[in-house]
């Protein structure tokens, strides 16, 4: 085939697939945020209700690390392309049947136990889509534009958040409260039916990557037990390295939704739009975040973006008290810029910290435990500071995580060429 069609058609199989499933995922943090607490838990306080919904939202970051070693068991052994099918399916499967879900008021405790297996299900998918589709772009880069093909699947998070939070704009302008509690809330959810189908299509007629085929030694029989066994230290500091992105990403959207609009009393509608133009500098950041990576060592762009990171934490809190929208955007606006310059360079990054055999399971792993702690803890711990009057700290939860990436850059070190 020729060689610009083929890179075309990797690039587009990256980027849409990882869209789909960042939409799928991103849809249930904003429904999570908006409405999930009052219709899929049992009545307490407000707070509670909110509590519980993040819970289920974050439970999705546990089962990431569980599909990562097992899609990465098979994308290690028998290749990267057919197990990029499966975790789309599934991803897909579980989102579509959320949609169609009763409420508490309707079948009782089953409900939340529904909800939360739909979303096991979701998290068990990603687990195994990230680390693929990332692979998929770098393993099949020109030399020199490694880490502007791994952006490809980066870009999946940006694109997948303005179809999630666009679709809920339009959904809250076209509709009564009442009408999109009631239903609304579902069409997203359902949707997403048809966006799997079209990833489906494009991945079916990928091809393996490149390096993956010339690789000369036979699969590893388990694949996690070598990288437990040789690669601890790699992945811990590969882990640390994502835990900012996962947290700046997490408390500016989700978490900063649910807390202007219900505690703040903001306007859902103007901060969707707002979240929606800060969505353009996460883009940026990564594009140029990604092309300096190719210029530069990808681990000092990265620690470049935690450091901003942390930087904001200071004026996290602050900017959120103020109500004011145009103080809110700015804040928003760095942090997801100083996300994309983390998030861009990671495929990269941690692609390179392990050798070929394993390196489907070793990132797939790093980027969800790492998920787990920025993403997963960081609403939670946000949720649980505010209810206890001090939203005032939630800024530090970008600091810590902000150091934490710096120290899993700082000490990562590239595979050998010889593994």
């Amino acid at each position: 085939m020729n060689p610009i069609r083929q890179n075309a058609r990797v690039l587009t199989a990256s980027l849409v697939g990882t869209s789909i499933e960042f939409f799928d995922f991103y849809i249930f943090g904003t429904a999570a945020a908006l409405v999930f607490g009052s219709l899929f838990f049992p009545a307490q306080s407000s707070s509670a209700q909110q509590m519980a919904a993040f819970m289920s939202f974050g439970l999705a970051f546990i089962a990431r690390p569980l599909g990562a070693i097992a899609f990465g068991h098979f994308g290690d052994r028998i290749g990267r392309k057919a197990t990029l099918v499966s975790s789309l399916m599934l991803m897909g499967g579980s989102t579509v049947l959320i949609g169609t879900l009763p409420g508490y008021a309707t079948i009782g405790i089953i409900a939340p136990f529904l909800l939360c297996t739909l979303r096991f299900g979701q998290g068990f998918g990603l687990g195994g889509e990230w680390g693929g589709a990332a692979l998929l772009a770098v393993e099949n880069a020109p030399k020199g534009w490694e880490a502007r093909f791994g952006a490809a699947p980066q870009m999946g998070a940006p694109i997948g958040f303005l179809f999630s939070n666009g679709l809920f704009l339009l959904l809250g302008l076209s509709l009564s409260q009442d009408d999109f509690i009631a239903w609304g809330w579902r069409i997203p959810f359902l949707a997403s039916a048809v966006l799997v189908a079209v990833g489906l299509w494009i991945r079916l007629r990928i091809t393996e990557t490149r390096q993956f085929a010339e690789a000369a030694a036979p699969p590893v029989a388990v694949p996690i037990a070598e990288v437990l066994g040789r690669h601890l230290p790699q992945l811990l500091a590969g882990s640390a390295g994502v835990i900012a992105v996962f947290a700046v990403f997490y408390l500016g959207t989700a978490f900063a939704l649910s807390y202007s609009t219900t505690t703040l009393h903001l306007d859902r509608q103007t901060f969707l739009a707002l979240q929606l133009g800060v969505n353009l500098f996460f883009v940026g950041g990564i594009v140029l975040g990604a092309f300096l990576a190719d210029k530069i060592a990808p681990k000092l762009i990265i620690a470049a973006g935690a450091a901003l990171i942390a930087l904001v934490g200071f004026f996290y809190a602050p900017a959120l008290l103020s109500r004011s929208y145009p103080e809110i955007f700015a804040m928003l606006a760095v942090s997801q810029l100083a996300m994309g310059l983390g998030y861009g360079p990671l495929s990269l990054w941690l692609s390179g910290l392990f050798p070929v055999r394993v390196r489907y399971t070793a990132i797939s792993l790093a980027f969800t435990i790492g998920g787990i702690v920025g993403g997963a803890l960081s609403p939670i711990a946000a949720q649980a500071l505010a209810g206890a009057g001090h939203f005032d700290w939630v800024g530090g939860l970008l600091l810590a995580g902000g150091l934490l990436t710096l120290i899993g850059v700082s000490a990562a070190r590239p595979a050998s060429a010889a593994e």
